[in-house]
């Protein structure tokens, strides 16, 4: 195993969860959880990523941990401004693993309709009110298909790619 083994023995919490720390504690933990399982996939969806911890450098470091062959980070978003702006350990790492990262760009969808998950194989987090800060999260099967669902119809009709690991042209 690539990252931390102390996470294995707790599982992700299931419920209902409010607020912008609680929610950024929860992607804090599913991403040492994605390098703690080794989980082959994850994908990311938000307007802009704005109160997501993705600059925090625990944050990369499970990014770095979980990252190699064979895996793949799916992220969805209305604009990356914010990713840009906000995120700057994340915008590295991302062109370091631009081979592992996809990323999709739906600039015209109001940035309320754009859904705001985390999805593993095992658990999703959902932010059903991004404005608030509340979240659903959960292992039950039936939530991971809807959302997968959800984001790949979002992926394949309603975003393009977007968010280049670099701008440099050949």
């Amino acid at each position: 195993m690539n990252g931390p083994n102390n996470m294995q023995q707790t599982p992700l919490p299931s419920g209902r969860f409010t607020g912008r720390s609680e929610f950024q504690a929860l992607v804090r933990d599913a991403l040492m959880r994605a390098a703690a399982e080794d989980w082959p996939s994850l994908v990311i969806s938000d307007a802009d990523f704005e109160d997501w911890p993705l600059g925090e450098r625990a944050v990369v470091q499970a990014l770095e941990d979980w990252a190699g062959s064979g895996k793949r980070l799916t992220m969805l978003a209305c604009h990356y401004d914010d990713v840009v702006r906000l995120h700057a350990r994340f915008v590295r790492w991302r062109v370091q693993w631009d081979h592992v990262v996809d990323c999709f760009v739906s600039p015209d969808v109001d940035a309320l309709n754009m859904p705001s998950v985390l999805l593993s194989p095992t658990w999703a987090l959902h932010r059903v009110d991004p404005e608030r800060c509340v979240c659903v999260a959960g292992h039950e099967p039936e939530r991971r298909v809807l959302l997968a669902e959800t984001l790949r119809e979002w992926q394949h009709s309603k975003s393009s790619p977007g968010f280049p690991s670099t701008t440099l042209g050949l």
